[in-house]
């Protein structure tokens, strides 16, 4: 590895020290806020049981969602903005099945 490379790879770590410490406030911040299943699921005109199946989650999970007990999360969430910005693909996508 270069020197120079090397010297920013050791100042890059000690930044980050910094930060995890307190020491040093980052330099940016990203929040991603959770979808929202209620909001998405009456985008769609779908009863809880028929989204749950949708999903492929249980009703007890989407409620959780719904009530904020609980956050989608990874393929779920995923799953939940396609639904929200093309909610079109993923029904038309049941209907075949």
């Amino acid at each position: 590895m270069e020197k120079i490379m090397f010297d920013e790879l050791v100042q890059s770590l000690q930044e980050a020290r910094s930060i995890a410490r307190g020491d040093a406030p980052a330099s940016r911040r990203f929040r991603v806020s959770p979808p929202d299943a209620k909001a998405i699921r009456e985008q769609t005109g779908l009863s809880q049981s028929e989204f749950a199946r949708l999903m492929q989650v249980s009703i007890k999970t989407l409620q959780n969602w719904e009530q904020h007990r609980r956050n989608p999360t990874g393929p779920a969430a995923a799953l939940l903005r396609i639904v929200m910005t093309a909610p079109e693909v993923v029904l038309n996508s049941q209907l075949e099945k």
